[in-house]
Parts: C-alpha cells; structure tokens; sequence
C-alpha cells in the first residue's frame, strides 16, 4: 500500500508529532453508477483498473516533493496579513490558519490577524469586509471560493492588496479572474485518483462507494467529480455522488448515511468524505446502526487531513484512511505567495501532492507534517 511504503515512514514526524444526487429528506431515487460503458473489452477494463491501483498504491511521492519551490524573493517589509476562515470550527481550515501563522512570524511580520466567516457566504463576505477596512498587506482566503465574494475581491484589487486562497478555486494556481493572485492546494486529479486507487485495490476491483460534497464548494466538486470518473473505469465498482451542505453535515449526515445503509445494504463498501465533517455524522449512524468501527462502510477523508482525523484512524473508529494535505505546508505556502505578490514576482507554481495515510503508517500525533525541511528551505529563500 501507498502508507505501507519506506517513503512514508520518513515522512513521519521524528518527535510525537458522474450522477449526482442532492440529498433531500431521503435518498429516494439515487442512481449507482460505475458499471461499464465506453470502448474496449469491459474485461480487460476491470483488469487495467485494478492491476493500475494496485501498482500505484506501491509507490509514494519522494520527500523532496513536499520541500516547496526551490527559490524566491526575500522577505518584503513587514506588513498584516488576515486569514479570513471559512469556518475555523472545520479542523483543515484551523490547521492551515496555524501553518500560516507560524510562517508569519518565521517572516517578521506581525501578528496574524484571523477572521471567522462562519460557515457562512454572509459571514465571510463581513469578515472580507472587516478585513479589508484594515488595508492589509494581504489576505488569505481560507477554505471558501473566491467567486462568490467578488465585490470583496474587487474592492481588494483597486486596494492593491494582493489575495491568495487555500481551496478558493477549483485549481491549484493562478486564478486573475477570481481575483486571486494564487491558489494553494493539492492538484484535484491527484487527490481523486490516489483516492479512486486505495478503494480499487482495497475492495479487489469491487467496491461500492458513496462520495459526500458539497457543490457550494467549487474545488470539492472538482475533485468529487473527478474521483466519480475514476471509480468508473473499475467495472464491478459502483460510484454514487450525494450533495450534503457542509454548514450542517454533521446533523444531515446520520439521517443520510442511515438511508444509504438501508438503500444499499452489503454494497456500502466506501464512504468518501470531501470534508471531514461527513464522517462526524455517518460515525452517529454507524454506531447506531451495530456496526464496528472497523466494518464496512471504511470511511475515507478526501483532502486536508487534521489531527482529529488521525486520532480516528489510529484507533480503526469508523475512518480507515485519509488522502492527505501537508496543511501546515500550505500554511508557509500562503505567507510565501503573498510575499511573491508584494514583491512584484509571479506565484511559485509549486502543488504539494497528497498523501494516503492509514493505519499501519498514521503519525503517532498530529497532523500529516512531512519532515522534508520545507520550513528551513522558506526561512532560506526568505533571508531568514
């Protein structure tokens, strides 16, 4: 397996560290697909998928993967930057924010100033707003899209403030007509398609997987979408997408999951989480349903990957595996591209790439921190 590999175990912190359906009442009429379809021997499909998933399970990204760019300008005067979270009770979102701040003070900036939206598109475009009166030397969007606050975002440019996002987009990188000077994330392909692997060859070429987003978000429907076409090419799996609104995922998400179990019975393999919150709810439901942490559906966060996660997966309580994000990274990251933008120099073009972490490999404590140097690496390219 992909977290069973030497490149993983060096990674481990050294010191204790497709169809898709919106979910309403029930699930009445939800459609599995994944069976087949397009050219070629269906056979030699089902084949292909499994015999690939289980030879990319086998091999992990190098540890100079997760070290950032390798050059950059130095530190710019000092300035404010202001996190505006999405919601800062989502433990991604929280991550990051203490990623960012530690990179602001490794910088010699001040203080990092931390705004809450929420979890809603009200709150975060007043905490936009707040953000903004203050005339900042940046802003990060943390954890929510940047085309949805574009009257914030304008007023930023005409400001001359310059805007990064984490997950504010559905692509890692460069997005002007967002008004995002960049977007730090993993790459939504890699994310679905190291997801789509471990469920592939974890199920032997037959699983029946559920993946819960939320279509609010576009860099989740990015990968949902994409993680949807890649379980279709395992012909005996089967792939259903339900829209569940974050905001309210741990409450919707036990009625849901209840539903699922009933509707699908043995063929609940898989419950693919776009956020960790989905699996608060189906936990409730599971327990209440007999099941054991350790049976079927395994539960599998897609993306960020924060400590409360982990602690599931170490204990086998009803998460199996996360396909993770160096959250901590990111958060360097943002303080880097920021200062890229002050210094009048394009985005790094640097996408960390994620992570299957599982049992056998989970960090004794904390959170998905490579020990790859990436902090040494900023603080050099800095003139720290």
């Amino acid at each position: 397996m992909l977290a069973d590999s030497p490149s993983f175990r060096a990674l481990r912190p050294q010191h204790r560290r497709s169809v898709r359906v919106v979910l309403g009442v029930v699930l009445a009429g939800a459609v599995a697909v994944g069976f087949g379809g397009g050219m070629g021997d269906a056979a030699t499909r089902a084949g292909l998928a499994l015999g690939q998933a289980l030879a990319a399970i086998g091999t992990a990204p190098p540890l100079s993967a997760y070290r950032g760019p390798v050059s950059g300008p130095r530190a710019r005067p000092p300035a404010q930057v202001v996190f505006v979270a999405a919601d800062l009770t989502d433990g991604d979102i929280a991550t990051v924010a203490r990623g960012v701040q530690q990179a602001v003070a490794a910088i010699g900036w001040p203080p990092l100033q931390i705004l809450d939206g929420q979890g809603t598109n009200g709150g975060q475009a007043q905490a936009l707003e707040s953000a903004l009166s203050a005339r900042p030397g940046g802003i990060i969007l943390g954890g929510f899209d940047a085309a949805g606050q574009q009257r914030a975002l304008r007023e930023a440019r005409a400001q001359g403030v310059p805007v990064v996002g984490w997950h504010a987009a559905p692509e890692p990188g460069p997005d002007p007509k967002a008004g995002l000077f960049t977007n730090v994330s993993a790459d939504p392909g890699q994310l679905a398609r190291a997801t789509a692997d471990y469920v592939i060859a974890g199920s032997k070429g037959s699983a029946g997987a559920v993946i819960l987003t939320d279509p609010e978000y576009a860099f989740d429907t990015s990968v949902s979408s994409l993680l949807a076409s890649d379980m279709r090419s395992c012909r005996h799996c089967s792939v259903q997408v339900v829209d569940l609104p974050i905001a309210t995922a741990p409450v919707q998400t036990v009625s849901a999951t209840a539903v699922l179990l009933h509707e699908l019975g043995g063929r609940f393999g898989y419950l693919l989480a776009l956020n960790g919150a989905y699996i608060e709810g189906a936990r409730i439901a599971l327990v209440d349903a007999g099941r054991s942490g350790d049976q079927a559906p395994f539960c599998v966060s897609v993306g960020g990957g924060n400590e409360a996660e982990f602690s599931q997966i170490r204990a086998d309580s009803y998460q199996k595996a996360s396909v993770a994000e160096p959250l901590d990274l990111e958060g360097w990251q943002l303080v880097d591209e920021i200062n890229r933008a002050r210094a009048g120099r394009p985005p790094s073009g640097y996408v960390p790439p994620p992570y299957v972490i599982t049992q056998s490999d989970v960090p004794n404590s904390g959170n998905f921190d490579p020990t790859s140097g990436y902090q040494e690496n900023y603080l050099h390219i800095w003139g720290r």
